[in-house]
C-alpha cells in the first residue's frame, strides 16, 4: 500500500475529532439536531486549523443514514461517497482557479437543479477570497435566496478580502489557532497509533514550530520520522529542523549579566557556524525575553509556552533582571529584527545589538531616585550659602515680591540644579539671570551647589578699562570668539559679575559654547574671580566698544521691565513645574 501523509491519513472524520474548534463543531451539531441549519456559512481562520475538514464533515453529518449523536458513521453509502470525493450532491470548488464570473454563472445554473439523492446539495468553495468582485456580485442574489435544498460553505484565510455584502448573508465561524498543548496531545495520539516513540520535549518542539497549525505540525512530524525513525528525541528534532536550541538563549542572557563581550562575539560566531537563520534567532530571543518578563512581572509561568524544565528555569532566571531592563532589551531586539530583514550584513546588526545589551546600565526607578535625592537634600540642608537676588527672583524670594513656585509635598531648595546657561528674557532690557557652578551628575554623588565668592571687587572703571584687553586676548586665542566680543558690549558690572550685551542669538550661542574659555581668560585679565553673563539686546552697528560710562549709568538707573511672565514661560521653569508638581502663588 502506498504511503499516505499523516495530515490525510489522520484527517478528522467526525466533529469530535476536530482539534481546538469546539465552539464551531458544537454550534453545527446543535443546528443539525434542531433543524436550524443556515443556508450559507463562512469558515475563516489561519492555515491548517480545520476549516476545509469541518466543511467536509458537515454534509456527511446531514446525509448519514446511521448517525450516532449527530456524528456520521463513515460507513454508509452517503458517507463513503463524500469521503472518496465522488458524491453527486457535494461539490468542492477551488476559488483560486474558478474565480471569474463565468464560473459563477455556471454555478448559478447548476443550483437550479435539485439533488439526485439526499436532501441537500452542498457547495464548498475553498479560498473564496480569490473570487473577483464581479464574481461576488454575480453570487449575491443566489446566496441571499437560494433554493431550499442548497447549502454554501465558504472557507478563507483572508476574511477581510470577502465583501461585506457576502458576509452579511452568511453565518460566520472564526477558527482559532490550535494551542501547543492541543497539538502535542494530537501528535501523541498519532504516534501511539503509528508505534512511534517520541518524548515530551520533542512533541513541544514540533508543536511550537507549527505556530498554531495542526496540518503544519503533522507535516513536520512526517519529516522528523523520516529523519529519526521510530525513536525520536528533542536533539534529533533540532538537528533535523535546524531549530535554535533554547539553551542558547539562556547563554545569551547569562553573558548579558556577566558583561563579557568576547564571550558574546564567540556565541554569535557559533550561531553563524551552525547555520541558524539570524531573524529566526532574534525572534526566538525576543520570545525568550518575553518569557522572562512574564515570570518576573507575574511571578507565574502560566502564560509561558515551554516545557516544564524550561518553565522552572524561567522562574529562577527572571529574578536576575528588572522589568524595565527586560523591556529595554525587548525594544532593542524588535529594532534589530527589523534591521536584519533589510541588512546585507545581518551578523553585524546582531553583534551590535547584543553588545549594546551588555553595555547598558541598569535602570533606576523614579521613586528610588527621588528617595535618594531626598536623602541627599537632608544631608546637605543648612550647609548651602545664601542664594543671589536673581535666584530669589526665580524661586519667589521673600524680598522680591515675585510669584513663587510652590509644591504640595516638596520644597524647592537652593540646591536645585539648573543649567549654567543664563536665563534670557525677551523684553528689553533683560535683567533676570541664573549662574551656577557644578551640577548633579549622579544621585550617588554629593550635590555641590554654591556661588563663587568674590575675591577682589572690580570697580566699574576697571571693568571698562580692561574690556578691550579682554577682547584682544580672546582674539589671539580664538579669533571668532574675539570677534563676537568686539561686536558685543559691556552693559553692567555688579559684584564681580560682568553683563555682556549680544546683538543676536548667534552671538549668544557662540558665548555659551566657549563660556569656560572666557571665564578663564577673564580671571587672567581682571585678576579676580569673574562671572560672565550674556543677554541679547539690540546693539547699534557702530558700537563695537564697551560704551561710555554715562550710557551705562543711565541704563543702570533705568527701571527694569518686569520679566515675571518670561521667567514662568522659560523652559527651565516649566521643567521644574512639571517635575516637582509646582503651582504659581502670589
Amino acid at each position: 500500500m502506498s504511503f499516505i501523509v499523516t495530515a490525510r491519513k489522520w484527517r478528522p472524520m467526525v466533529f469530535g475529532d476536530v482539534v481546538g474548534q469546539s465552539h464551531v463543531t458544537t454550534t453545527l451539531r446543535n443546528a443539525i439536531a434542531t433543524n436550524r441549519l443556515h443556508h450559507a456559512f463562512v469558515f475563516s481562520g489561519p492555515r491548517g486549523v480545520g476549516k476545509t475538514t469541518t466543511a467536509r464533515i458537515l454534509p456527511k453529518a446531514i446525509h448519514c443514514l446511521h448517525p450516532n449523536n449527530i456524528a456520521p458513521d463513515n460507513s454508509c453509502e452517503f458517507c463513503t461517497e463524500i469521503t472518496e470525493g465522488r458524491s453527486v450532491h457535494v461539490f468542492e470548488i477551488d476559488g483560486a482557479s474558478n474565480r471569474g464570473i463565468e464560473e459563477i454563472r455556471s454555478l448559478r445554473e447548476a443550483v437550479r437543479y435539485g439533488p439526485a439523492k439526499g436532501k441537500y446539495k452542498v457547495y464548498i468553495i475553498d479560498e473564496v477570497h480569490m473570487l473577483t468582485k464581479e464574481a461576488f456580485n454575480a453570487l449575491l442574489k443566489t446566496l441571499e435566496e437560494p433554493p431550499s435544498y442548497v447549502i454554501f460553505v465558504f472557507a478563507t484565510t483572508e476574511i477581510h478580502k470577502v465583501p461585506l455584502t457576502i458576509l452579511s448573508r452568511c453565518q460566520r465561524f472564526d477558527f482559532r489557532r490550535v494551542t501547543v498543548e492541543e497539538i502535542c496531545s494530537r501528535l501523541r495520539f498519532i504516534a501511539e497509533k503509528e508505534s512511534i516513540v517520541i518524548d515530551a520535549e520533542a512533541l513541544f518542539l514540533l508543536a511550537h514550530k507549527a505556530d498554531g497549525s495542526m496540518r503544519d505540525a503533522q507535516s513536520l512530524f512526517d519529516q522528523v520520522v523520516s529523519f529519526c525513525g521510530t525513536n525520536i528525541d528533542a536533539q534529533q528534532i533540532m538537528q533535523a529542523l535546524n531549530i535554535v536550541d533554547q539553551e542558547l538563549y539562556f547563554r545569551v542572557t547569562s553573558l548579558i549579566k556577566s558583561k563579557e563581550p568576547q564571550g558574546m562575539l564567540s556565541l554569535v560566531e557559533e550561531i553563524m557556524s551552525k547555520g541558524y537563520d539570524f531573524r529566526e534567532f532574534v525572534n526566538g530571543f525576543i520570545e525568550h525575553l518575553r518569557n522572562l518578563l512574564i515570570a518576573r512581572s507575574t511571578g507565574s509561568v502560566k502564560f509561558i509556552e515551554a516545557s516544564d524544565v524550561f518553565k522552572k528555569r524561567y522562574q529562577q532566571e527572571s529574578s536576575s533582571f528588572t522589568e524595565t531592563d527586560l523591556l529595554r532589551y525587548i525594544k532593542i531586539g524588535t529594532d534589530t529584527e527589523a534591521a536584519i530583514k533589510w541588512s546585507q550584513q545581518p551578523r553585524y546588526k546582531l553583534e551590535i545589538a547584543l553588545l549594546q545589551m551588555q553595555k547598558m546600565d541598569s535602570s533606576i526607578q523614579i521613586d528610588q531616585l527621588l528617595q535618594q535625592l531626598e536623602s541627599i537634600k537632608h544631608k546637605i540642608n543648612g550647609n548651602l550659602p545664601k542664594p543671589s537676588s536673581s535666584e530669589s527672583e526665580l524661586f519667589g524670594g521673600a524680598t522680591t515680591g515675585k510669584p513663587a513656585l510652590k509644591t504640595p509635598s516638596k520644597k524647592i531648595e537652593n540646591e536645585t540644579t539648573l543649567p549654567s546657561q543664563p536665563l534670557r528674557a525677551t523684553s528689553e532690557p533683560a535683567r533676570a539671570y541664573v549662574a551656577t557652578s557644578k551640577s548633579v551628575t549622579t544621585p550617588q554623588q554629593t550635590v555641590t551647589q554654591s556661588f563663587e565668592q568674590r575675591v577682589t571687587p572690580i570697580s566699574m572703571d576697571e571693568a571698562f578699562s580692561k574690556w578691550q584687553m579682554f577682547v584682544n586676548g580672546a582674539k589671539k586665542e580664538k579669533i571668532h570668539v574675539g570677534t563676537m566680543l568686539s561686536e558685543s558690549k559691556l552693559k553692567d558690572v555688579k559684584e564681580n559679575r560682568l553683563q555682556i550685551s549680544c546683538p543676536d542669538d548667534f552671538h549668544l550661542e557662540t558665548f555659551n559654547r566657549h563660556k569656560q574659555f572666557l571665564f578663564t581668560l577673564a580671571e587672567q585679565v581682571y585678576g579676580a574671580k569673574v562671572r560672565l553673563e550674556a543677554i541679547v539686546s539690540q546693539v547699534e552697528p557702530s558700537q563695537s566698544s564697551a560704551g561710555t560710562k554715562s550710557e551705562l549709568t543711565e541704563e543702570m538707573n533705568a527701571k527694569p521691565a518686569p520679566a515675571t511672565n518670561d521667567l514662568l514661560n522659560h523652559p527651565i521653569t516649566q521643567l521644574i513645574i512639571k517635575e516637582f508638581g509646582c503651582e504659581v502663588v502670589e
